[in-house]
């Protein structure tokens, strides 16, 4: 036989073996992570990876990405890239009482428009990372971090070291793979696992990690992927972003295809539970959270349906279908030394206790905040007290209550400085305009006050806004206080030079600022909205923005209605967008802003068409279509969907069971489109009107 017939043959066996043990690979990872029920030992297990590692070490050209040999990691990355997601991430708005959730459920019916009760299902919180994972054709192609919602550092090569995730999904009869697939999931670790890495830690004389988030974030943002390998890491998956293909009508049995496709779900989850069902199952996961083997935090609540999920959409940041109801947070008792009061970039004054520190939760703490004067008064916090520290919802510590009993007579009584205790100016106490009440804000009302200057120069300077490498807190105090930036605007009229004369700046440093600033002037409309630090508009109001206005100008002439046609927009963050962009001095900025070459990026439109302009509402379900399909239909043809009707609506697309909006588009004389009459627009070559 020719030597060129006798290495086909090898390779074609070798292909074979490959197969063999990748698939039988694939199929035990299944059984140990999803179903906890493994068929072989871990000794067997090993013995066929190590066979796979010899044979694509031999032929190279046989490793693919989807081989489970990836486990073991790559060679480290420069940094990490990042990227969108096609579904935003948003975060969940919080409940830390029955009655909260109970609200949540009433507001739900209501905009649900239904006098039925609606179905939930029940989710244990866990406290670890969230992370995305990307399946083309049933396999993975991407993984990325949850990021600011909207972009996440691509994360690849270390979740596919994670043995729980799959590599490649299994195909049932089922459910059918998706042809695309975003599942999303919280990556944790276990006590045990914990434990076990802090020891090891410990002997190689390396620093311990605080607790299991932790371990588990920095764990997974390694750049080189092989260190993540030997990390105990694990994955709970929880939801999705794009599916496409058939799909189950619920949130319980999309888990249940999610785990026949290999993904792990937690086993805790509960599905179709009355309102009733979900407060049991808070206080049953309450009273044995500290016996499970991971740490939780609570429990996140969704609605049931997924065609409710739809219709009732999402705010700025967060859905309107799902809630955390978060467990009480672990207290501690240590001592005020003292109450500092810190002045933000909108000039309100939040007092601060120095706490003599005392370790809460895993993590030490030695300031807590106090909120405001009134919050201070409720509560009689005096200085010197012994209190109750708890780090809310786990994370931001807080001072609960004062332990009066121990009072020696020597605390003193805390007073809200009359005057700002940065620039000296008289502070006041706004009035507030819906109520007529005194707010409980305290505020500086100098513009120049070089606090609120400070952090207004922070705040446009930071990642997610200008991203200015290298003008950090330190050098912004010294700019400011020798006057040379007195708002955002004067960042670009710095020059080398005049940088390089500034205290502890060295030439090559003034340098490297200067081309950074230089860098920046190119930005896309969303972080320059955001950069502005104008009050309530965080990132997502200012994605929101960014896409339903094509350009600055149009968004600076915009009345109040205009900014309420915006699904996610209400009357509080209308209202100061209005009176931020009417402020001569503001608008004298944004100008001075575009005059220094500052280029905006607007968002690529949708699509441009005989749809251009025009403004629709969906309301009730569509029998051909998912909303979002709708929206991404509308979309291509230059139109835009938003969550509420104004007298800027151009349609109303009305599905089975539509809601009040109905009623509300009949009053408004708005036009109102059955499914079969959008169809028709939607496929008609002549224009809309």
């Amino acid at each position: 036989m020719p030597d060129s017939e006798k290495t086909d043959s090898m390779t074609a066996d070798v292909r074979s073996e490959v197969k063999r043990l990748r698939d039988a690979l694939h199929h035990h990872n299944y059984r140990y992570h999803t179903l906890d029920d493994p068929e072989i030992s871990d000794t067997q297990y090993d013995r066929l990876l190590q066979r796979l590692l010899e044979l694509e070490r031999a032929h190279p050209q046989l490793l693919t990405p989807d081989s489970p040999t990836v486990r073991v990691g790559a060679p480290p990355l420069e940094k990490f890239e990042t990227a969108a997601h096609s579904v935003p991430m948003t975060s969940l708005d919080n409940a830390f009482s029955d009655g909260d959730i109970l609200y949540f459920d009433q507001r739900v019916r209501k905009l649900l428009d239904t006098g039925k009760p609606v179905l939930y299902t029940a989710e244990v919180k866990i406290d670890g990372l969230a992370v995305e994972m990307v399946y083309e054709k049933g396999r993975l192609v991407q993984a990325t971090t949850r990021g600011d919602g909207a972009r996440g550092e691509v994360i690849t090569d270390n979740i596919r070291t994670i043995r729980s995730v799959p590599l490649v999904l299994r195909a049932t009869g089922s459910w059918p793979v998706p042809d695309l697939l975003d599942v999303r999931g919280e990556v944790f670790m276990d006590r045990a696992g914990f434990s076990s890495l802090n020891i090891h830690r410990e002997k190689s004389g390396l620093p311990l990690f605080a607790n299991p988030r932790n371990a588990a974030a920095g764990s997974l943002r390694q750049l080189d992927s092989r260190i993540t390998a030997t990390r105990p890491l694990k994955i709970f998956c929880y939801g999705v972003g794009r599916f496409q293909g058939p799909r189950p009508h619920t949130h319980g049995r999309l888990l249940d295809c999610l785990a026949t496709f290999g993904f792990t779900v937690n086993p805790l989850t509960r599905a179709a539970l009355s309102i009733t069902a979900v407060l049991a199952f808070y206080r049953e996961l309450a009273a044995t959270r500290n016996a499970l083997p991971y740490d939780i935090d609570g429990m996140v609540i969704k609605v049931d349906e997924l065609a409710d999920q739809e219709r009732l959409g999402a705010k700025a940041r967060s859905p309107r279908w799902a809630m955390a109801y978060k467990f009480p947070a672990a207290q501690e008792t240590t001592r005020i030394l003292d109450i500092e009061v810190q002045v933000g970039r909108t000039g309100a004054l939040t007092p601060v206790a120095i706490l003599e520190p005392v370790s809460v939760g895993g993590v030490t703490v030695s300031r807590a905040t106090l909120h405001n004067e009134d919050d201070i008064a409720q509560k009689d916090i005096r200085l010197g007290d012994t209190v109750f520290v708890e780090r809310a919802g786990d994370v931001i510590p807080r001072v609960v209550k004062a332990v009066t009993s121990h009072r020696t007579g020597a605390e003193t009584v805390f007073r809200m400085p009359a005057a700002c205790p940065v620039c000296g100016e008289p502070t006041v106490r706004e009035i507030d305009a819906a109520s007529g009440k005194r707010g409980a804000v305290t505020r500086c009302v100098n513009a120049a006050c070089p606090a609120q200057v400070r952090e207004n120069i922070r705040h446009f300077a930071a990642k997610g806004a200008f991203d200015i490498d290298g003008l950090g807190d330190k050098l912004i105090s010294r700019l400011v206080d020798r006057q040379l930036i007195q708002n955002a605007a004067d960042i670009f009229d710095l020059t080398k030079d005049t940088l390089a004369d500034v205290d502890r700046m060295g030439e090559k440093s003034a340098e490297n600022l200067a081309a950074a600033i230089e860098q920046s002037k190119r930005i896309p409309f969303s972080r320059f909205l955001f950069a502005l630090g104008i009050r309530y508009v965080g990132e997502g109001v200012a994605d929101l923005l960014a896409r339903a206005f094509p350009d600055l100008n149009t968004l600076m002439a915009a009345d109040k209605d205009r900014l309420l046609a915006v699904d996610g927009i209400g009357e509080r963050i209308a209202e100061s967008l209005v009176h931020y962009l009417s402020q001569p001095r503001n608008r004298e900025m944004i100008h001075r802003l575009l005059d220094s070459g500052i280029s905006i990026r607007y968002p690529e439109t949708e699509g441009t068409g005989r749809l251009t302009g025009k403004t629709f509402v969906l309301t009730g379900t569509l029998s051909t279509m998912t909303r979002a399909q709708a929206k991404q239909h509308i979309g291509r043809l230059g139109g835009k969907v938003t969550g509420s009707l104004s007298t800027h609506t151009d349609f109303l697309v009305a599905g089975a069971a539509p809601g009040s909006k109905l009623a509300k588009a009949r009053n408004l004389n708005i036009r109102i489109l059955d499914e079969e009459a959008f169809q028709q627009l939607l496929s008609d070559a002549p224009g809309s009107s």
